[in-house]
């Protein structure tokens, strides 16, 4: 939502920063692993990535082969602990010795997970002897932990084209201006005292003195989506629009909706809405591409057709009659004028979704006819929907986050699946997603304020998402991202939108204090991490602004190209992600941190390829010796850095690589 109130209710999970995982003393190898009542830390790793996961969306009928890594001869035996929902108990899978990789350093070792269709969460018992240490999605510990499993949610699909896309996420009205004839201008209506403005491309956001900063308008429009669509395709390299809400409403952002299925006329018609997807799905300028449409099924706006505050509809609405057809879609305290709203702002009437089967459940999403199957239907043909404030759907005024809202998500899922099973359910939530995402029945994935947003800005600007001051080093960042990781299910987290910036919170370039090269750092990260990048317009060159609504400025088509360098970067990091699944699927593992030097590396890997990605946080060049051998890479072998050409060869088990200040360095085997 376009409303600040979020940041006071986010639930940001405690960075467990007692994850004992040794990453900073991983660049010398241990060859001394034997049975010696010593399991050693350094040598074990599991994630669900497909070198470790034989079934990572599995149906009820597969089973699911696990893989364990430890050092060779290190451990005696094996287990996997996990506990199946289907019957409440917990069941042991003795594993076995698989064998070991290719430089001879690891052991592998394997168990399977009988097939079944419950949810089921599982951990790993490693012993040497008279040893055990215990391992799970969390980390590595010396006693059992009761959290931080790994799942495994038979039946659960995310979308594939999400997991190996790249978005790009645009605010209408500020990107470009198509077509000059349905510009709203100066006075052109008026909406609670105040008065539509036309600003000049390029210039302030904010309206003028006694004004309306939701009332200022720049042009920008559906057929300039559509007119820079090999932009964003070729130029950028995304190929996933997100579009925040574009149907008829009187401010702006749209977020407060007037009718579900009318474009407004600012941004053009229903035809060129219908144009622009079959633009974005045909391959003439750039690979196929998808559109998600932003869903604000929370709350309409006083001026729409069922509550119709105004008189504007011939029918009357909930405001205007207690025997209005829409009465019951909303909730009165004391009608006509206290009703539940969008935190109290009286512009924004809250929906009353009742029960199961309700009239409101059957026009957002549970009939044919409904929005959400319209669009995703044989006409529009969209291929999903961003749920705003989607935590707080609910009935009778209450405020979400409860099983009401759990249920009308369930539906809502099962309605999205039956018109397009590949369609991608996005929520926003900014905290923990768990409840909307760890089953398999409600969302696909989230935007990943929690997880990527929050920590990057600490760690790159010393700013938070909100652009407080909140500096974090190198091993909390990493820390965090590992728990982040570990509160969902791995198909969910490579659908979580991984964004800089977006419409709600300061823009990235303006936490970094105008320091392109962070931008540069922050870009090599988006791109080489677990989740969907997602581009928020003009973050490809770091356009800058404050907080909403200056977040939301005119893209500077003076900057749009690859004669911009960090244009070309983001185009030549969007080739890379593509070129390698690894990037977008493989496992993820830390290699080095350095709080001192500011420096952080990872692997990103599958069974084709290995890639090792090292990152400076500093202002100042450094060297960063990479231990490879944690990835398998044979001595003698030759990584190459994608983004400058330059060959390494592995000795040792190690490269080292300079890496300029704030940038960094992707080596692929």
């Amino acid at each position: 939502m376009h409303m600040q109130t979020h940041q006071g209710r986010r639930r940001l999970r405690a960075v467990a920063l007692g994850l004992a995982l040794g990453l900073a003393g991983l660049s010398g190898r241990v060859h001394a692993a034997s049975n010696d009542n010593n399991v050693e830390w350094n040598g074990l790793f599991h994630d669900q990535g497909p070198l470790f996961d034989s079934a990572p969306e599995p149906t009820a009928t597969q089973p699911v082969m696990l893989t364990f890594r430890t050092f060779k001869g290190d451990i005696t035996s094996a287990n996997i602990k996990y506990y199946d929902s289907g019957d409440g108990q917990f069941h042991w899978v003795p594993m076995h010795w698989a064998r070991n990789d290719a430089t001879g350093t690891f052991d592998y070792w394997q168990g399977t997970i009988p097939a079944s269709g419950s949810e089921k969460y599982y951990r790993f018992q490693i012993n040497d002897g008279s040893k055990t240490v215990w391992y799970n999605a969390q980390g590595i510990w010396d006693s059992e932990q009761p959290f931080g499993d790994f799942f495994i949610v038979p039946g659960f699909k995310t979308p594939d084209w999400m997991k190996n896309g790249v978005m790009y996420q645009i605010f209408p009205d500020r990107f470009y201006d198509g077509d000059r004839h349905n510009d709203i201008r100066t006075g052109e209506y008026c909406y609670k005292g105040h008065c539509t403005e036309k600003h000049a491309w390029g210039t302030s956001v904010f309206a003028s003195p006694g004004g309306d900063n939701n009332l200022v308008f720049f042009g920008g429009d559906l057929a300039g989506i559509d007119r820079k669509l090999g932009y964003i395709k070729r130029t950028v390299g995304a190929d996933i629009l997100y579009l925040n809400p574009i149907f008829l409403a009187p401010t702006v952002h749209k977020y407060d909706v007037a009718d579900y299925y009318q474009v407004d006329p600012a941004f053009g018609t229903n035809g060129e809405l219908h144009e622009l997807i079959e633009n974005i799905h045909r391959r003439g300028n750039g690979p196929r591409g998808r559109i998600i449409l932003d869903g604000v099924f929370n709350h309409t706006g006083d001026t729409n057709r069922w509550f119709d505050k105004y008189g504007d509809w011939p029918t009357p609405g909930a405001y205007e009659s207690q025997s209005s057809p829409w009465y019951g879609y909303y909730t009165f305290q004391q009608w006509p004028n206290t009703y539940s709203s969008f935190f109290g702002y009286d512009t924004l009437p809250k929906l009353d979704y009742g029960a199961s089967g309700s009239a409101v459940r059957q026009a957002i999403y549970g009939s044919r006819h409904s929005v959400v199957q319209t669009y995703l239907g044989p006409k529009w043909r969209i291929d999903g929907w961003r749920l705003d404030a989607a935590e707080y759907l609910d009935a009778g005024g209450n405020g979400g986050d409860d099983d009401t809202n759990h249920q009308i998500m369930r539906e809502l899922r099962q309605a999205v699946k039956s018109v397009n099973p590949d369609a991608e359910i996005l929520g926003e939530y900014w905290g923990v997603a768990g409840p909307w995402v760890d089953s398999g029945d409600q969302w696909d994935g989230a935007m990943n304020y929690n997880g990527f947003t929050d920590p990057v800005s600490r760690w790159i600007t010393g700013e938070d998402e909100g652009g407080n001051p909140n500096a974090i080093d190198t091993t909390t960042f990493d820390a965090w991202l590992h728990g982040t990781r570990a509160d969902i299910p791995g198909n969910v987290q490579q659908t979580m939108t991984n964004f800089l910036s977006s419409h709600d919170i300061p823009r990235f370039a303006t936490r970094a204090g105008g320091d392109i090269w962070k931008t540069y750092l922050a870009l090599i990260f988006q791109m080489t991490y677990v989740g969907t990048p997602t581009i928020y317009y003009g973050d490809e060159y770091g356009m800058q602004g404050g907080a909403d609504p200056d977040d939301r400025r005119t893209f500077d088509w003076s900057q749009g190209s690859l004669g911009n360098r960090a244009v070309a970067l983001t185009h030549r990091l969007t080739q890379i992600r593509d070129a390698y699944p690894a990037l977008r699927t493989g496992s993820f593992m830390s290699l080095l941190t350095d709080n001192a030097d500011k420096l952080y590396a990872y692997g990103r890997f599958d069974a084709t390829n290995r890639i090792a990605v090292a990152l400076n946080n500093d202002s100042t060049t450094h060297d960063v010796t990479l231990p490879v051998w944690q990835l398998s890479v044979v001595d003698g072998s030759t990584l190459t850095d994608q983004l400058t050409g330059q060959r390494y060869v592995v000795q040792n088990g190690e490269v080292t690589v300079s890496v300029q200040g704030h940038f960094g360095a992707i080596l692929a085997q």
